[in-house]
């Protein structure tokens, strides 16, 4: 545990403390061409485990490492349920995903669009990674647009039975039931319909 503290706060390949020294070239620490990556995150970068020359990371755990979806097998489950696409086609969860690809997620109603521009294997936090991917997700919608289904007033008191089957007809919990039958489907004693 001692060694892992340590060796988050050392340059990868220099040995020396990430505070100190001369800054690393900008090719080397990742940084995009429109602004210079922070020290801190570019060694968070490093660190995160990036296959080397002709390795490969597996797209449910790319989409995990880069904080699109809260666990791994969250991941798995979205590329088996078909919410995966990468470059347009449905992928399986060991998909190996390349720098360039556009992977497309579909989650908690929402449509996540990124292009990959790093692989890491290890979950960072969100600062470094953001730093993974282009976003062109479409933005989510405003929250009055979403209007939530069945909130009472404060202080109406508990709903009653009516109340209660039209907030769930509302929330689309009703279950269908069956069909009333010409007495009204109520039954007499012994299970059988009245009238018959």
């Amino acid at each position: 545990m001692a060694s892992e503290d340590t060796d988050e706060n050392v340059n990868p390949g220099t040995g020396e403390p990430a505070g100190s020294g001369p800054a690393r070239p900008a090719e080397d620490s990742g940084a995009s061409a429109d602004r210079p990556l922070d020290p801190k995150v570019a060694a968070a970068v490093a660190e995160a485990a990036g296959p080397g020359s002709g390795e490969t990371v597996r797209i449910d755990s790319w989409i995990w490492a880069v904080r699109l979806i809260k666990t791994r097998s969250l991941g798995a489950a979205a590329c088996r349920g078909g919410h995966v696409h990468v470059n347009g086609e449905r992928v399986k969860p060991a998909y190996s995903v390349r720098v360039g690809d556009e992977v497309r997620l579909r989650h908690e109603g929402r449509e996540r669009v990124v292009i990959v521009k790093r692989l890491i294997r290890k979950r960072v936090g969100a600062p470094v990674a953001v730093q993974c991917y282009i976003d062109n997700s479409p933005p989510p919608p405003p929250r009055e647009a979403v209007a939530p289904a069945g909130l009472r007033d404060r202080g109406a008191g508990r709903p009653t039975k009516r109340d209660r089957r039209e907030l769930e007809r509302l929330r689309g919990l009703a279950a269908p039931g069956p069909a009333a039958g010409p007495g009204g489907g109520f039954a007499g004693p012994g299970g059988r319909p009245k009238g018959r």
